[in-house]
């Protein structure tokens, strides 16, 4: 489960990273706590490394059949187990595969009495999530949207969720945007156990409203 993140890489750096055009409505840049239905970042593959998109999405996928936008469950997260089979995102992990840019992301633990506290998890770099995307219309509402692929969580991020999102490698990029072929399926899977460290913070983000860089900081 991955419900908010933080991006505070500038757009043109983000662009840079990923060697790709960025659109003109992308989202502001920093937020140190992006929440379902914001829009965020994408990476968007067109073929070949060299026509890479970064365009603006909606976070939470909305399948072809929702009559609305709040037609049925809210999609941030598709599981890496059922991706293929579940009928919301089966072609979109064939055909429409994303990357999505974060700096690190949120999670939260229960104390004995049942308080919830918020952990940021990051890495060294900024990580490239993997997603999927929906482009989804009815009548003159039109939304792109995109959700996060998850798997289980490896031993170190087991202490905080049982679940965490699929993190892709740079040296990967490319074969999850298909611009290298067949064979995404084996990415989907757990982060080795050095690549995130984590802390606690303050649960002024529990709040959606919260904003501000010390969201991040250490408790």
């Amino acid at each position: 489960m991955c419900g908010r993140f933080a991006i505070t890489l500038p757009t043109d750096a983000m662009a840079q990273l990923f060697a790709a055009s960025p659109a003109n409505n992308l989202p502001n840049v920093p937020n140190y706590n992006v929440c379902p239905t914001n829009d965020v970042h994408v990476v968007l593959g067109q073929g070949d490394a060299a026509r890479r998109r970064l365009v603006a999405m909606r976070w939470g996928f909305i399948p072809k059949w929702y009559k609305k936008p709040n037609d049925g469950p809210l999609l941030i997260n598709a599981r890496s187990e059922t991706l293929a089979e579940k009928p919301a995102f089966s072609a979109a992990c064939r055909e429409r595969r994303c990357l999505i840019p974060v700096s690190g992301f949120y999670e939260w633990t229960k104390d004995d009495a049942g308080v919830r506290w918020p952990w940021y998890i990051r890495g060294d770099a900024p990580l490239a999530m993997a997603g999927v995307w929906q482009e989804w219309h009815q009548d003159d509402l039109h939304f792109t949207t995109c959700a996060m692929v998850t798997t289980g969580a490896n031993e170190s991020m087991s202490r905080i969720h049982h679940r965490m999102p699929v993190i892709v490698s740079p040296e990967d990029w490319a074969l999850w945007l298909g611009e290298e072929g067949h064979g995404a399926a084996k990415l989907m899977a757990a982060a080795d156990e050095d690549l995130l460290t984590f802390h606690q913070v303050d649960r002024a983000v529990n709040s959606n409203r919260a904003s501000g860089s010390e969201l991040i900081e250490p408790l």
